[in-house]
């Protein structure tokens, strides 16, 4: 409860001089270099420089700062200590004595926790005290660093009791962190959507700018965060924020880019190439660099302030016309597309302003670094809102076109049931009277509309059974079609012929063009003679024996092809056996064909057993069987 009404008191205006002692930068003086002798209170500071005058310089990482107050108030303070707020990591000395430190003094790594409290138990004397820090400053942060503001922060040093303190702390985060929050509102929500367009891609991975939207927008949500978790004074290390900074800006620039000429549907001209190839090896190579922490040459770190300046910010600036560059002229964009196409060209001026700005804080300027921290929080909100555009504008044509494609779908389904109708008026499930033969069938397409066919046709001319077997090359709607087509066709060649050979002529001729078929016939008499002529299809089964054939080319392959007849006699009880390919092809889920041996010992089976045989070892086409046994003493009825 006391910290609680402490912290209700420090949003007060203003606090007794008893209670809190600030300490200026006025008071400090500072000197590059390491040596702890500095940490004494009575030595020579007339080389010391002033601390106010103080400018963040690569050279200089070593530094130690001096600074004198008169801390005696304290002495009747419950928990005097003495608070830090400093971008750096550091030691901190009380007259000579080290009271707590922060961070890695070797390599300069600190914690973003940067606002810190170090308890302390003396007497003061009535006269000045000294406060010594001994820094070691962040390579990355010297050079420009993955978050700028950092670059020029004061330091911060008061002293206190350590509940006010930490009162103080809090507000100081609340007043840094509610100026941003709206933004990383906006951000947050740009990254469940993001998410969300994520997810439609992996339903659907044809839709590459769903990927790559997703992550583009996805990165600048997490480097937001990132930003905003530094401002909340968060305890985790730079060289992790710097690895966040790095990975963003390189799936950020690895993704938007080609996310403009993905959804114009164009190609990336070279020069945007190698202009992208430049961005993402300065990010890569910022990664690299701010790694090294202190340990780097310093010919390495003027090289990158160089890099930034001279290479990737005129090049991160010229990539922000992608959009413009990928939607011109914007007359040829689709109606439909013309608002997405808007957003995107805005949401690439906002992104060059914004690295406008950015690199006005690399010019030794102060305007320019006023620049950059008077409209920061701006620039990120504008970006943000064209990136919330983007996404929304996405959304929604992607929830129309999901509409759109529901209604396609309906309606396909509609005449694939349709399809499904008229195939079975084609292919029946009652085959006709056939004199003297015994016929049974299974017809078991892979889906709605199959493209195996058969027919059993009696010749009343003459009392012969013709019989057609085929299978048309593909599977679904397309191939049930060209079946249809093909049962038509048999049937009116029928009504001219019933000689085998002729009728696959005949729809041999029908079919250039159109598709490939395998195709059987066979006409057999009342008294068992039989004529058998085959178009490329599996050679039926003879008494449990595959027969020998006369092959010839698929149906449809060239035209004028011949198709020889093979004449068998039939004796009474004799069995043959019509199967389609996808009897045979049929595979387990270990991979493994049903194959022709399998096939050869069910062939005296019935056509039940066999296509029932074939669907439980794994459908993976069309079933078609048919069995025929010549019985001249008795008629049977299928």
């Amino acid at each position: 409860m006391r910290k609680l009404l402490l912290l209700f008191f420090a949003f007060a205006p203003a606090l007794s001089a008893e209670s809190l002692i600030t300490i200026p930068p006025q008071q400090c003086v500072w000197r590059a270099g390491d040596d702890l002798s500095w940490a004494a209170p009575s030595i020579d500071e007339s080389l010391w420089r002033p601390y106010a005058q103080w400018k963040p310089n690569p050279t200089e990482l070593q530094i130690w700062i001096r600074c004198r107050a008169g801390l005696s108030p304290l002495n009747g303070a419950t928990h005097p200590a003495v608070q830090v707020g400093l971008y750096a990591a550091y030691e901190l000395y009380l007259n000579g004595s080290r009271i707590g430190g922060s961070g890695n003094l070797r390599d300069g790594d600190f914690s973003l926790n940067s606002i810190r409290t170090f308890p302390v138990s003396t007497q003061f004397s009535p006269g000045q005290t000294l406060l010594a820090l001994r820094v070691t400053r962040h390579r990355n942060l010297a050079v420009g660093g993955p978050l700028p503001g950092l670059v020029t922060q004061p330091l911060e040093l008061r002293a206190g009791d350590e509940d006010l303190l930490d009162a103080l702390r809090a507000r100081t985060i609340l007043q840094r962190s509610s100026s941003y929050s709206a933004t990383v509102a906006c951000y947050g929500i740009i990254g469940i959507v993001s998410i969300m367009l994520l997810g439609l891609f992996l339903y659907d991975p044809s839709r590459r700018e769903l990927l790559l939207l997703s992550l583009a927008a996805l990165s600048v949500a997490v480097l937001r965060l990132n930003e905003f978790c530094t401002l909340c004074h968060l305890d985790y290390s730079l060289n992790a924020c710097v690895a966040i900074v790095t990975a963003v800006n390189l799936v950020f620039s690895a993704t938007q880019v080609p996310f403009f000429f993905v959804l114009a549907r164009r190609r990336i001209p070279l020069f945007i190439w190698i202009l992208w190839g430049i961005a993402l090896l300065t990010h890569a190579y910022a990664g690299f660099d701010a790694f090294l922490g202190s340990h780097g040459p310093l010919w390495l770190r003027e090289f990158n302030q160089t890099l930034v300046l001279s290479v990737a910010l005129p090049a991160h600036s010229i990539l922000t016309l992608s959009p413009l560059i990928a939607f011109w002229p914007y007359s040829r964009v689709a109606p439909r597309m013309r608002p997405l196409a808007a957003l995107c060209v805005l949401w690439g001026l906002a992104d060059l302003i914004w690295f406008l700005v950015q690199g006005a804080q690399l010019i030794p300027n102060p305007a320019a670094h006023s620049l950059f921290a008077h409209w920061q929080v701006s620039l990120l909100q504008a970006r943000g809102f064209m990136t919330a555009g983007v996404l929304t504008t996405l959304l929604g044509l992607l929830f129309r076109e999901q509409r759109q494609a529901t209604q396609e779908r309906t309606m396909l389904a509609s005449e694939m049931a349709s399809a499904r109708e008229i195939q079975q008026y084609l292919i029946p499930e009652k085959l006709p009277p056939t004199p003297g033969l015994t016929i049974r069938s299974v017809y078991q397409p892979s889906r709605e509309v199959g493209g195996d066919f058969f027919q059993v046709l009696p010749d009343p001319r003459d009392g012969s059974t013709l019989i057609v077997v085929g299978d048309v090359a593909g599977k679904g709607l397309q191939a049930g079609m060209l079946a249809a087509l093909i049962v038509g066709a048999i049937r009116t060649a029928f009504q001219f012929t019933s000689d085998p050979g002729r009728i696959l002529a005949l729809l041999n001729g029908r079919l250039q063009g159109r598709g490939l078929v395998t195709c059987l016939a066979m006409r057999i008499d009342q008294v068992g003679n039989a004529e058998i002529a085959n178009a490329g299809h599996l050679p039926p089964y003879l008494n449990g024996k595959e027969m020998s054939l006369d092959g010839a080319l698929p149906l449809g392959a060239l035209p004028n092809t011949p198709f020889t007849a093979t004449r068998v006699r039939l004796c009474a009880g004799e069995s043959l056996l019509f199967v389609s390919d996808g009897v045979i092809e049929a595979r387990n889920p270990a991979g493994e064909l049903f194959g022709f041996e399998r096939a050869a010992a069910l062939s005296t089976g019935s056509a039940e057993s066999i296509a029932g045989a074939a669907q439980a070892f794994g459908q993976e086409d069309d079933i078609t069987v048919l069995t025929l046994q010549y019985a001249p003493a008795e008629v049977a009825h299928a």
